[in-house]
């Protein structure tokens, strides 16, 4: 009796999960949400399987590659970013897949950067987040509102000095530089509050 009943606990909560998952249309569709207007038809679309699994939902026809939003975090969140910024994104979810933590997975990806094994962007790159507080996104219509951007511009390597830019921001919707003088290195716009 109690491996029955351990048996459809699990099987509960398994299909409490998959329930979780969208439906591709409305992954895609809010995927699309962090993309310019212009690059929406053309973007590649990562999001998840009915088995929960990290597939290609939409083949892409120009630079731009889109990320569902997790079932499995908190939140809404969506993002879209160059391809030529797809190795450290692949790499990232490796790791992460491998249970390593934060810190963990940038010591070995900024080793990997600097050995050259870990390619990285010649050129700025960009990465667009559009986020909003669960409440605000309805998973069956794809519908969110209250969401907002956040800009994030890849530029390995570079420092507060090489691009004048402070390693704080000093104003609401100010650009700052993080992770200076790593691979990681990035400009920061983050969404003003309405406060």
């Amino acid at each position: 009796m109690k491996v029955v009943t351990i048996f459809l606990f699990t099987l509960i909560i398994a299909n409490a999960a998959l329930a979780q998952i969208p439906a591709a249309e409305v992954q895609i569709k809010t995927a699309l949400l962090a993309a310019p207007t212009e690059k929406r038809a053309g973007a590649m679309v990562y999001g998840y399987s009915e088995k929960g699994e990290f597939i290609v939902l939409q083949k892409g026809t120009n630079e731009l590659i889109c990320l569902a939003d997790d079932p499995n975090q908190k939140g809404f969140s969506v993002s879209c970013y160059h391809k030529d910024l797809e190795p450290f994104m692949a790499r990232g979810r490796e790791l992460k897949a491998q249970g390593k933590t934060f810190q963990e997975i940038f010591a070995i990806r900024e080793a990997e950067a600097k050995s050259g094994k870990l390619m990285m962007p010649k050129q700025a790159s960009n990465l667009q987040v559009y986020s909003a507080p669960a409440e605000a996104y309805n998973p069956v219509t794809g519908e969110v509102t209250k969401g907002s951007f956040r800009y994030v511009v890849y530029i390995p390597w570079a420092t507060a000095a090489s691009t004048g830019l402070p390693t704080k921001p000093e104003a609401p919707g100010m650009p700052w530089i993080m992770d200076p003088g790593t691979h990681r290195a990035h400009i920061m716009i983050d969404p003003v509050t309405k406060e």
